[in-house]
C-alpha cells in the first residue's frame, strides 16, 4: 500500500497481523528539528497488529528538519514556545487522525499517539483536549503545556485513556521534573499513567523501547 495524499506528509508500516476488521492506528510524532524518519526507525520493533504512521511536522527548519511550532531561544536555553502555532499543530494532528482513519480504513476507537519531546507535548494536548480521539498515549521526554491544553471538566471522559511516559534522569533539555509533574497533572484528571525513568539524557534508551512495547501489548 502506498501513502495517501493527506494534510501531513507521512510514511506508513502496514500491520504484520490483524486481529479484527480494522487495524488500530499508532501515530508517531517526532521532536523539534527532526522528521518522520526518526521515530519510524524503530517501527519494526512495535507490536505487529498496529498500522503505524509517522508524520512530518508542518514547519520546515533551516538548514534541515521540521518543527511543530517555533521555539524562541536565549543562548542555549529555550526561552518560550509559540503557543498559537502549537495550538494550530494540535488541531492539525486531530484533523490528520480523522483523515488517516478514513483513508486507510482504521479503527477510530483504537488510536495510540507516540511522541518524542515536542511531539509528546503535542500528543498530550491532543489527548487531553480531544479525549474522544485517543485511546493510548506514549510520551517520551516531554511534558504537558497547559497553554495549549484544554482538559474537560467532566473527568469521566478520560476513562479509556492510558498513558505511558518516560524520561531521562539526566535530561538537560527538558528536566525530568517536568515529566514527574505531568504524572501528577494526569492523576488529577483521573488518568491512568506510568512514568519510567532511565539514566540517559534527552533521548530514548534501548530499555525504554522494550518497556513501551511491553506496555502497549498489555493494553486491551
Amino acid at each position: 500500500m502506498k501513502e495517501k495524499q493527506l494534510s501531513l506528509t507521512h510514511i506508513i508500516q502496514e500491520p504484520k497481523s490483524k486481529t479484527g476488521d480494522k487495524s488500530p492506528l499508532l501515530l508517531l510524532l517526532h521532536g523539534y528539528g527532526s522528521n518522520e524518519q526518526d521515530l519510524f526507525s524503530f517501527a519494526s520493533e512495535l507490536p505487529d497488529n498496529y498500522f503505524v504512521i509517522s508524520v512530518r511536522a508542518p514547519m520546515p527548519m533551516q538548514p534541515y528538519g521540521n518543527a511543530w511550532y517555533t521555539i524562541y531561544w536565549d543562548g542555549s536555553e529555550a526561552k518560550r514556545s509559540d503557543d498559537v502555532q502549537a495550538a494550530e499543530a494540535r488541531d492539525l494532528v486531530v484533523q490528520f487522525i480523522d483523515e488517516a482513519v478514513d483513508a486507510y480504513d482504521l479503527d477510530a476507537k483504537n488510536v495510540t499517539l507516540l511522541g518524542f519531546s515536542q511531539g509528546t507535548i503535542i500528543s498530550y494536548a491532543v489527548a487531553l483536549t480531544y479525549p474522544e480521539k485517543v485511546k493510548n498515549l506514549i510520551g517520551l521526554s516531554g511534558y504537558i503545556n497547559e497553554e495549549i491544553t484544554a482538559p474537560k471538566e467532566d473527568h469521566s471522559v478520560y476513562y479509556k485513556l492510558s498513558v505511558f511516559s518516560s524520561h531521562g534522569s539526566q535530561d538537560q533539555v527538558i528536566p525530568v521534573e517536568a515529566a514527574r509533574n505531568t504524572v501528577m497533572y494526569l492523576e488529577k484528571l483521573g488518568i491512568s499513567s506510568k512514568l519510567q525513568e532511565y539514566p540517559v539524557g534527552h533521548g530514548v534508551a534501548p530499555q525504554n523501547l522494550i518497556d513501551l512495547k511491553q506496555w502497549l501489548q498489555q493494553q486491551p
